[in-house]
């Protein structure tokens, strides 16, 4: 560890007063600090465990010790057991299951602080070896289906997604790989740190010379063809191309003509109307057919290289595509934004409606109408969160500078990047994001304009951005800075707080989110985390708080 024993001890004394604790807890440190990584700054993680069957909040309270970042969270022993009892059925169901696999592999690697036969006693009640292998099939799953999903989407001449999605399939790929050689720990920022404590492994230098695109020196096409090879030498199985492997297939949404304008009704509640060109590819359409078969049929039909259609069709959930043999390709980037459906902006298109139907934007529109009161409370709720990790991830970038751990501090750069972008298309109504990979490409979605212009081309060039050196980590940094204070001016956020500096920021902070999870909660729409259902139950207060 970066801190001593001593210290930490120190600044635990110093911590708990600040907190309501149960007498007798035992303590652990968790988190980057205690895996071994970390750097100045890294939150100093406590994790609280009452020897009981208490339900204790989820959510950490967030205290400023010693010039430290402090979070402190709580588990009694009975939710601890019930975590690590779930663990490895909900990994087996694939998505949504990060949260409490990281849960379970932070208490695993903890470094004990006070009463530490309690610490044994919670740790035994799973082996660290059954772990790993769940936490590798895991990574495995996500990787195949990563690696599916960019094949379906070169095929239909997505040749840049396709490389962004072999990329995101990669890095799950040698994550797994990782997992099977005991290194756990699920934030992918800490992968170079992860690969060097691994040692020199040809599949460990491979797998870092294929790390993204640009990094390649490879074509799109190329770099798909390599990547799909190097997750099968990392172990990933299930994804090798073969003609005919990958068919279309129903996304349960309904068709609704009205003369020769088509809509379709997405979950009960989107409506999308398509122009002239995308109807006759959607008519085109039929399910259980390769891809081959369907961009055929698409030609035949009047609509000929309609791939970029049918991609588009997939982005919006209102198609999907299936391996032969083994079901939908429901791919998801773990630890990043949800996996889900693109929504793209509503239509400005007037009028909206007339006597044939909606008003579409032209031969090839694909047309989301207005969005309802839910999903535009859902949106504000993901940009206030969006703006906090763009902080998060700025505290990462500097700690990383001041250590000189060029690898994390890139991708540190690339996360603040990304985030900000989540904000970006949070602002017009984007709601589920799409995945982290595709939120450059992505802002391809919203309307011209001079700021949104100028997001679209700096985006781009910080994408690929290096950083090597001091030097170019404090010009990333800069160009960062120059970057979210542009985006915050066009989403309307340039007072956002800087979250993590005192007690006061935060406590803005956790106001700002509060007003909109009201609404939110009010609407029943969708919680950015899960973890905001304890702020509103404490009514915008930090839920361990010690009374006045």
């Amino acid at each position: 560890m970066i801190l001593s024993e001593e210290y930490l001890q120190n600044l635990l004394d110093k911590t708990l007063p600040q907190i309501r604790a149960t007498d007798g807890c035992a303590v652990v440190l968790e988190g980057s600090i205690a895996e071994g990584f970390g750097n100045s700054s890294s939150d100093i993680d406590f994790l609280l465990i009452a020897d009981g069957d208490a339900d204790l909040p989820t959510m950490p309270s967030l205290l400023f010790v010693d010039g430290r970042r402090v979070e402190v969270r709580t588990r009694s022993v009975r939710q601890i057991a019930e975590q690590f009892a779930a663990v490895t059925a909900a990994a087996a169901n694939g998505p949504g299951a990060e949260d409490l696999l990281n849960r379970c592999q932070r208490l695993l690697r903890s470094f004990p602080l006070r009463e530490p036969e309690l610490v044994a006693k919670v740790k035994d009640l799973m082996s660290f070896d059954d772990f790993r292998t769940t936490v590798g099939e895991w990574w495995a799953r996500a990787a195949r289906q990563s690696i599916r999903y960019a094949l379906a989407l070169r095929q239909l001449g997505q040749e840049q997604e396709a490389a962004a999605w072999t990329e995101a399939g990669l890095l799950q790929a040698v994550k797994s790989w990782a997992a099977g050689r005991g290194e756990t720990y699920l934030e992918p920022k800490w992968l170079p740190e992860q690969l060097g404590r691994i040692g020199d492994h040809p599949l460990a230098a491979r797998y870092l010379t294929l790390a993204s695109p640009s990094a390649s020196g490879l074509g799109a096409d190329a770099y798909v063809t390599e990547g799909v090879r190097l997750a099968a030498d990392l172990g990933v199985t299930g994804a090798t191309p073969e003609a005919g492997q990958i068919t279309v297939a129903g996304a349960g949404v309904t068709t609704w003509q009205t003369g020769d304008r088509v809509h379709v009704v997405r979950g009960r509640q989107d409506v999308f109307v398509l122009g002239d060109r995308a109807a006759r590819a959607w008519r085109s359409l039929v399910f259980g057919r390769t891809l081959e078969q369907t961009l055929a049929a698409a030609d035949a039909a009047g609509a000929p290289q309609a791939g970029p259609l049918i991609a588009q069709f997939l982005r919006y959930g209102l198609v999907r595509v299936a391996w032969q043999g083994d079901g939908p390709i429901v791919p998801g980037l773990p630890l990043a934004a949800p996996a889900g459906d693109v929504t793209p902006p509503p239509s400005t298109a007037r009028p909206i409606i007339a006597v044939g139907g909606a008003t579409a934007g032209g031969a090839e529109a694909i047309d989301l109408l207005p969005v309802p009161a839910r999903r535009f409370s859902a949106a504000a709720m993901t940009l206030v969160w969006s703006n906090v990790l763009v902080e998060n991830a700025r505290e990462d970038l500097v700690g990383a500078l001041d250590r000189g751990q060029w690898s994390v501090a890139q991708l540190s750069a690339l996360r603040m990047l990304r985030f900000a972008l989540r904000g970006v298309l949070s602002s017009y109504a984007v709601n589920p994001l799409p995945p982290d990979s595709e939120v450059v490409r992505r802002l391809s979605l919203l309307p011209d304009g001079d700021d949104l212009d100028a997001i679209r081309a700096r985006a781009g060039q910080l994408e690929t951005l290096t950083i090597a050196s001091g030097p170019q980590g404090d010009a990333a940094l800069t160009a960062l800075d120059d970057f979210v204070a542009l985006v915050r001016r066009a989403t309307g956020a340039d007072r956002f707080p800087s979250s993590f500096d005192s007690p006061d920021a935060w406590r803005q902070t956790l106001e700002a989110g509060y007003d909109w999870l009201r609404l939110g909660a009010h609407l029943d729409a969708d919680l950015p985390i899960d973890e905001a259902g304890d702020l509103l139950s404490s009514g915008g207060a930090q839920p361990h708080a010690a009374s006045a």
